[in-house]
Parts: C-alpha cells; structure tokens; sequence
C-alpha cells in the first residue's frame, strides 16, 4: 500500500506504508540521540541503533526532502522536528476510548501518550454499570452519547478495547460517526473504508512470531 506525499517534496509521489511505520522509529531514536546531547547523525549510526541499513534510512528519509549532507550526517534536533512535522506530531490529538475494562483503564491511565501529543478526552461503555464511573481525567459515557462527543470534542482518534465479538460493530460505529484512524486492539481483522487507517495492536501474534525463532534456536541445538 501506497500514500500520497504529505509535504508535497521528495522524490516521489508515493510513499510506501511500510516507509511511515518506520518513521516513529526514526522519531524515537533520534529523541533519544538529541536526550544524549548528540548533535549530529550519520545514517550509519542510525541504521546501526534501528538495525536499518544506511542506504535504506537515506532511502525512506528522501521521501521527504533533503535533511542531511554528505560527509556530515544529519543534524539531530532539525531532524527530529522534520520528522515530527511529517508525522503529525506538531499539534495535540484527541482520542476516545471504547471499552473500559482492564485494558480500557490501562490505556486510559497510561502516561506515555500526553507528552507525545495524544490526549484521550472520552471513554465509552455499552455496560450501564460502567456508566459515570471516573477514570482518571474522563467520565464514562454510554455508547449513544458516542457521536455528539466526538463531534462536539474534536476526537481524531478511536481507540477500541472491547471483546472480539464487540469489536466490527464498534469500528463501525466510529466510522459512521466520522473517526478516519482507529488503534484497534481486539484479536480481530476489522472491515473498514479505504479512507479509514486501523492499527491493531495483538501481543499474541507478537509472542506467536516469537516462538518460531525459539523453535528454530531450539532445533539447531539439537543437530
């Protein structure tokens, strides 16, 4: 899959999906270089912190203009904010919740998403029970309440933590209500418009990859 180049520059008109979810990679690590007080970059070293070859930073890096000259690397704190601006992450985002059992407090609760932008100003619940409750810095709200809030909040975002089952009758229910990117975090594939972005989040197919390089491990040390 394909995007339009969202600055406009570069060197092409479309920018493969697998180059984007990179891109937060590159974000983190250079945060992380700028943190250490490293002021300059090669791609060397950065393919050699992302385990990326040189040529193919440079590659994804030039989808989006020119950050570096040759012989002397990249400047790390412009870099950074380059790459915040292509991603978005010059500005707040707001995001719901939908589904507030244990994994719906945790997201709610977790402290990693503010600094980086992404505020969740709502959370949902088709359980009456859970109705009212307060969590942390949103109230509860039932699931009819679910499009006046996100049109009366600016939510960008839905973030669903429901059961399976549950889980296409919500995403379809935030796509009718306007929501274009959906993190996803039910064990399913979801159905969703072309215009609409899922991310789904499944710890067990990451533990499921897993297992098979320890199978493989395993099984040479048999030979």
């Amino acid at each position: 899959m394909k995007i339009s180049n969202p600055s406009g520059s570069g060197s092409g008109s479309a920018i493969p999906e697998v180059v984007i979810l990179r891109l937060p990679l590159y974000v983190r690590i250079l945060t992380q270089l700028r943190d250490e007080g490293i002021e300059v970059v090669s791609s060397r070293e950065l393919g050699e912190r992302l385990s990326v070859t040189p040529a193919q930073i440079r590659k994804d890096l030039s989808y989006f203009g020119r950050f570096g000259k040759q012989g002397r690397g990249y400047n790390v704190n412009y870099l950074v904010g380059e790459l915040r601006r292509v991603l978005g992450l010059d500005r707040d985002w707001n995001a719901a919740v939908v589904g507030v059992g244990r994994l719906g407090r945790a997201i709610i609760s977790y402290p990693g998403f503010s600094p980086e932008g992404f505020k969740v100003v709502a959370a949902f619940d088709a359980d009456p029970s859970q109705v009212g409750r307060q969590l942390d810095v949103v109230t509860v709200r039932p699931m009819e309440d679910l499009a006046k809030a996100i049109a009366e909040q600016k939510i960008d975002i839905g973030i669903v933590a429901v059961p399976a089952p549950q889980a296409q009758p919500v995403i379809n229910k935030l796509v009718e209500c306007g929501i274009k990117a959906i993190l996803n975090y039910a064990p399913v594939a979801p159905q969703v418009p072309g215009d609409v972005r899922v991310r789904n989040i499944d710890p067990v197919l990451g533990l499921q990859t897993m297992t098979y390089h320890l199978k493989m491990m395993k099984e040479r040390k048999g030979k």
